[in-house]
């Protein structure tokens, strides 16, 4: 369904990106965070499907920045390699990059964000520094910025049984951000990765799924 593009970015260098337009009239649009891991299978089909849902999807390739074309596996040295990379890009540039996904895909209506694990915190981020509705799935790295007010909409999803994100730590979303819808579901981190059957929870997916098209529908789908 979906088309590998050419995107510009701010750094003056263009990078890759997963682009899936939705049938007809779209209902708006939607950057699709990464994981850790590249813009690889398990994320274009995540883009794909919510292009089938009716929102125009893109998920910009950030490793570009730093070595084209990167798509990591599940094993050890996929996480290694994913870490030092979300370390060399750094959460400014993913945003630079995000904005510009945006632009991309502007035709498409109201722009919101959907990010998974290290993208579960660029799109808490996309929501505080450029107002973007965004959904957030199991950010281990949000803690760090919930001093910081979003402009727009933010909805969280977690793992019960995710060690890196512990109770303690969901609460504080809660707290800190009493407006926004924080879930919980009996699951590990990585839930919705379907590729993995160590990660993923078909039910708590497909719940989280139906509350962030929910989300979405409210906040971006065109009157």
């Amino acid at each position: 369904m979906g088309q590998h593009i050419r995107l510009n970015t701010t750094r003056m260098q263009c990078i890759g990106a997963y682009l899936a337009k939705a049938q007809g009239t779209p209902k708006g649009g939607l950057v699709v965070v990464q994981e850790i891991f590249g813009v690889n299978a398990h994320m274009r089909d995540v883009v794909d499907r919510y292009a089938a849902l009716g929102y125009t999807a893109i998920a910009p390739a950030f490793f570009d920045h730093v070595e084209s074309d990167v798509q990591l596996g599940y094993d050890e040295a996929g996480f290694a390699r994913g870490r030092e990379l979300v370390g060399e890009i750094g959460f400014d540039l993913a945003l630079d990059d995000v904005a510009s996904a945006a632009e991309a895909i502007s035709s498409a209506g109201r722009i919101g964000c959907v990010g998974y694990c290290w993208g579960g915190t660029v799109a808490l981020l996309a929501a505080i520094r450029l107002g973007m509705p965004a959904v957030s799935y199991y950010g281990a790295r949000n803690t760090a910025f919930l001093d910081r007010a979003p402009k727009a909409p933010v909805q969280f999803h977690f793992g019960e049984r995710d060690a890196s994100i512990p109770p303690e730590a969901v609460a504080r979303h809660r707290e800190a951000l009493p407006d926004a819808e924080v879930y919980t579901y009996p699951a590990g981190h990585a839930f919705n990765r379907d590729v993995d059957p160590r990660a993923y929870d078909a039910a708590s997916a497909k719940l989280a799924l139906e509350r962030a098209l929910s989300f979405f529908d409210r906040h971006l789908a065109q009157p």
